[in-house]
């Protein structure tokens, strides 16, 4: 099953369910999906839907951190409702010992003799680590590994 058949599925048992909560989430993930496929005129496939849910759930994060900034507690915690909803589609992560083992092997790959290099090291990453792993964190390794050669 595709991830978006599953995310309809998941919408339909939502409303069967009445949770209201995560049926107004997967309904923001739907018209997402939908806006991208309209403005792009593609089909989506899982990578495409993968990078929609990433960029929700970086929204969801800094919204969290706003609002608890604010003041405003009961807001944070309905973005953090809709943040574990949306992480329920998120491919499985990787652990830190992988990472560094995708590190240095895109570091072998691509050359990379220092910190100019980083640019083609995280361009043979980002395709791989792509949902997979925090790409900050990804992002520091590489600059790590790069300091090092």
């Amino acid at each position: 099953m595709s991830l978006k058949e599953q995310i309809t599925e998941d919408m339909k048992t939502a409303m069967r369910a009445k949770d209201t909560g995560r049926l107004g989430t997967i309904r923001l993930l739907t018209a997402a999906m939908k806006q991208k496929e309209v403005d792009e005129r593609v089909e989506l496939t899982d990578a495409h839907i993968v990078a929609i849910i990433e960029k929700m759930i970086k929204q969801r994060k800094d919204s969290i951190a706003q609002f608890e900034a604010g003041g405003r507690q009961d807001l944070a915690d309905q973005e953090k409702a809709e943040l574990a909803v949306l992480s329920t589609y998120m491919p499985a992560g990787l652990s830190e010992a992988e990472i560094q083992a995708e590190v240095a092997a895109a570091v072998a790959e691509s050359g990379a003799a220092g910190p100019q290099d980083m640019g083609k090291v995280m361009a043979v990453l980002k395709p791989k680590l792509a949902g997979r792993a925090d790409m900050t964190i990804v992002s520091g390794l590489v600059k790590g590994a790069l300091s090092k050669a």
